[in-house]
């Protein structure tokens, strides 16, 4: 009696290439007895390299059983949007963001979509990447903007400042001179 079935000796063979599996090792896939060698021919997980015994999970055109995890948090990523790097690892959109998003020159966060949404916005600006609500005048904290009159970048030896603080520290250069 195997699989809470009745075989006769003679017909308790390998479900794929029939050898006999009395008194041999043997595994029970969809109902029917298999020998340790179909192990060998059975699609192996693109992660973990075993035998997938059950259902597979086709991503990137690679074949996932449980393993289809994003490479960052661990989090499976069955059912919910995913993304890939350059070297074709799968993220979630959040460890993707965590790991590639800008960073803010400011508060060194990820420049990411707020929760809900899909987008976000960044400031660049001498060479660094902002948060529009980082986006401020290191001298006086007036919030930047190149849509507002007179709230434009004006930087200075690397300061990012508005034009007020700007001519401020232009004035005090030459009078130090």
């Amino acid at each position: 009696m195997a699989m809470d079935q009745i075989y006769h000796i003679k017909c308790f063979t390998c479900h794929q290439c029939a050898i006999n599996l009395q008194g041999k090792l043997f595994y029970a896939l969809d109902g029917n007895p298999f020998c340790e060698d179909y192990l060998s021919i059975l699609e192996k997980c693109c992660v973990c390299q075993k035998p997938i015994l059950d259902r597979i999970l086709r991503a990137t055109d690679k074949p996932y059983p449980g393993c289809f995890c994003c490479v960052v948090c661990g989090k499976s990523l069955e059912g919910i949007p995913f993304t890939v790097d350059a070297t074709n690892r799968v993220h979630c959109i959040e460890g993707f963001h965590k790991i590639f998003a800008p960073r803010c020159w400011v508060c060194k966060q990820p420049i990411i979509p707020e929760p809900g949404e899909e987008e976000t916005v960044r400031v660049v600006a001498l060479d660094d990447s902002f948060h529009i609500r980082c986006y401020i005048c290191e001298d006086c904290g007036l919030v930047l903007s190149s849509e507002a009159e007179c709230r434009g970048c004006y930087p200075l030896d690397g300061y990012v400042l508005c034009k007020t603080c700007n001519a401020k520290r232009v004035q005090a250069l030459s009078t130090e001179l």
